[in-house]
């Protein structure tokens, strides 16, 4: 195998597919990056047996075809450092690939290209199609509320919730939930639910680019495979069954306050400070005309705070995880916001103020 690529050419599809290669494994072969040549250019592959990307660049006509997989971080770290401008000349020779880029030479350690794991064959069930920054942005919406190493396993995901013409993308850690969806021009032929774990979710957040480029979405049995001309991500699915979401939506929640978002954003950031480190609890009083946000520590200081809000809800009182609120705050895009409560007890819904796409449920807490 041989071939030669410029250095900025070979450095973004190489920042693709280094991060999903784990710094321990359990196979030697999965430090390493399979480096194919052929007919339609140069395809680079990370894989950590569970999530796959393939990125490709094309390449000269002067390469020789060929495959074999060489040190991931090594030869990334040895790209990144070289000069911009550098021509990099790949050669392999019996175990070794020997890099050349101008007065710099380096020599690496080779693993069969057999060796390494392959997702190629999967049976597609269905395919829809989006546009990149759709997906961007319901990943970006919700991901945040996923669980992190609960025992629940299929919490530690991102459900797809595909439906006749929309895509929902949901996360919750059993306190918070995030909901978005997006409109799909062709429908789906039956509505399908699958959970992508925790590490494909963020791999496929630092990969997704904003704009109205379409990509692909192939949902196999145990897989979801994500198409784009550059790249191809992979990854296994959970096996498991999402809970009920729907039903934790509230229903008939119609104590309702309208509010300016950037100013209760900024009032709970300040009445936090002085919360009770362990639970983060902020206090929200709702009284005709504004919402009054108090804050208490085990110190005895008390921060209060009251903020502005078209709604004539009277004498309910009601507590929050204040991270979770800021949290989901910063998901919505809209100016005004909406909170809406069925009574004193019940989660608060929160949501863009004429929008029913996006929509953040926090449980109330105790205080």
């Amino acid at each position: 195998m041989r071939f030669a690529i410029q250095r900025e050419v070979l450095l973004k599809p190489l920042q693709q597919v280094v991060n999903v290669v784990e710094r321990r494994q359990t196979m030697p072969v999965l430090g390493n990056l399979l480096v194919v040549v052929d007919a339609d250019g140069l395809s680079l592959t990370g894989s950590d047996s569970e999530v796959e990307m393939v990125a490709r660049a094309a390449l000269g006509s002067d390469s020789d075809a060929g495959e074999t997989t060489v040190p991931a971080r090594k030869l990334f770290d040895i790209v990144r450092a070289l000069p911009d401008g550098s021509l990099m000349k790949f050669s392999q020779s019996g175990d070794r690939m020997s890099i050349q880029a101008g007065r710099s030479r380096f020599t690496l350690s080779t693993l069969p290209a057999r060796d390494f794991p392959s997702t190629e064959n999967l049976e597609v069930i269905e395919t829809i199609s989006l546009s990149e920054g759709s997906l961007r942005e319901l990943i970006e919406r919700t991901a945040f509320a996923m669980a992190q190493q609960d025992v629940r396993f299929y919490l530690n995901g991102l459900l797809f919730d595909l439906r006749e013409d929309l895509l929902r993308c949901v996360a919750t850690d059993g306190h918070r939930l995030a909901l978005c969806e997006a409109p799909l021009e062709k429908g789906v032929n039956a509505r399908r639910q699958i959970i992508l774990p925790r590490k494909g979710v963020l791999e496929l957040q630092r990969l997704l680019e904003g704009g109205d480029r379409d990509i692909a979405l192939e949902v196999g049995r145990s897989h979801l495979r994500v198409k784009r001309e550059d790249v191809t991500f992979t990854s296994k699915l959970i096996d498991g069954r999402f809970p009920d979401y729907e039903a934790v939506i509230p229903i008939g929640a119609d104590k309702e306050a309208r509010i300016e978002r950037e100013a209760l954003k900024a009032a709970l950031q300040r009445a936090a400070i002085l919360s009770n480190e362990k639970y983060r609890g902020v206090r929200i009083e709702f009284t005709p005309g504004q919402l009054k946000l108090v804050a208490h520590n085990p110190e005895q200081e008390e921060a209060v705070e009251e903020v502005e809000a078209n709604s004539s809800v009277d004498n309910i009182a009601i507590g929050f995880n204040v991270v979770y609120l800021l949290d989901a705050l910063n998901a919505l895009r809209s100016e005004e916001v909406s909170l809406s409560l069925r009574d004193a007890n019940s989660s608060a819904l929160v949501r863009e103020g004429n929008s029913e796409r996006c929509r953040h449920v926090v449980m109330p807490l105790r205080i």
